[in-house]
């Protein structure tokens, strides 16, 4: 689904568009699947199609390719990064980058000593709903001193009824809310309490966690974030469920002026409008994505231009702030007491 979208947003015809993203070339299982999935994306376009490869090596040898996008399973994303790595390919990664803190440094040192670009496609974070969010918080502090948020994210699986192969019930594949969408509202914590510091800079909040897990995997989970200000504490409360919708409005934001709320119409990881409250009134600001795209093209755009002006890593999401929150993630889990293999 994640590939769907993804290739539907770069081929899609953009007048304006910082930069021209080309699909050379497609790895897949089968030849028949490769078929069926460039038929689905490319349709009537006329973009060129690419070559199907019925395996990923012969992606890495391809000198027409600059660029991997890993869109595969969780568990599959280390070894997919360390080979397209080690065939000397730029990266661009889906989320989470790894299972693991240990398994995203370890593909992180490889970039680095390789010399590519590497960057774990957290989309939500490009999106010009968070960047304009951003500066209302952080620079015009636009409902003044940021007191407390709350940010959950719900969505209405089959969970029971699928198989225990299934990816989203495996815990060998990274099944699970929190590294499926609970990272989401994770990431809005940072983006509204970070203060616009990523990283080793970011401030180190004090976490307290709880999780409903069924069969190897959290259903559910809570995590409250206590950032310490001085002699004030801002508090996020994030929580994440794989068993029911949540709702439009998904977020909200206190301050000592004012509030902001945060809405969307397919999902938090979508933002589409947030509305400010102060002083009695209210404004609202809404974005639409380039037309025929989901928003995907705002990071790989902003990955693309990294890769031809040479820079290898990106501004907005740099690979310390991939550690920073693995590393937040995996002690999500320890309170949690949900283990993955990958962490023996």
């Amino acid at each position: 689904m994640i590939s769907t979208m993804f290739a539907s947003d770069i081929i899609a015809p953009r007048p304006n568009a910082p930069v021209k993203h080309l699909i050379t070339a497609l790895g897949t299982s089968t030849q028949q699947k490769g078929n069926s999935f460039v038929s689905k994306i490319w349709g009537n376009s006329k973009e060129p199609r690419p070559v199907i490869y019925d395996d990923y090596k012969s992606v890495y040898a391809d000198k027409q390719v600059d660029i991997v996008y890993v869109g595969t399973p969780h568990s599959l994303h280390r070894q997919n990064c360390l080979d397209a790595i080690a065939a000397g390919k730029h990266v661009l990664c889906e989320k989470p980058l790894t299972i693991n803190a240990r398994e995203a440094k370890e593909v992180i040192d490889a970039a680095r000593a390789k010399g590519v670009a590497l960057m774990e496609a957290v989309w939500t974070r490009f999106f010009p709903c968070v960047q304009e969010l951003q500066k209302h918080l952080h620079e015009h502090k636009s409902i003044g001193d940021i007191r407390r948020a709350f940010i959950e994210y719900g969505a209405a699986l089959p969970i029971s009824s699928l198989g225990p192969e299934s990816r989203l019930r495996d815990p060998a594949l990274g099944a699970g809310a929190l590294l499926d969408i609970g990272m989401y509202t994770l990431m809005y914590a940072s983006v509204i309490m970070g203060q616009n510091l990523l990283g080793t800079e970011h401030p180190v909040p004090e976490v307290i966690s709880a999780m409903s897990i069924t069969d190897g995997i959290d259903e559910s989970n809570v995590n409250v974030l206590t950032y310490a200000d001085g002699t004030r504490e801002r508090v996020a409360v994030c929580t994440s469920t794989l068993l029911s919708r949540g709702p439009k409005e998904f977020a909200r934001i206190e301050g000592s002026e004012g509030s902001i709320t945060l809405h969307t119409a397919k999902g938090p990881s979508c933002p589409t409008s947030f509305v400010l409250k102060r002083g009695g009134e209210e404004t609202k600001f809404a974005f639409e994505n380039p037309p025929g795209t989901a928003g995907f093209v705002f990071e790989a755009d902003s990955f693309a231009l990294d890769v031809l002006n040479g820079r290898l890593e990106n501004q907005v999401m740099p690979l310390d702030e991939t550690l920073r929150m693995m590393a937040l993630m995996d002690g999500i889990r320890d309170q949690g007491g949900l283990k993955y293999p990958q962490d023996q």
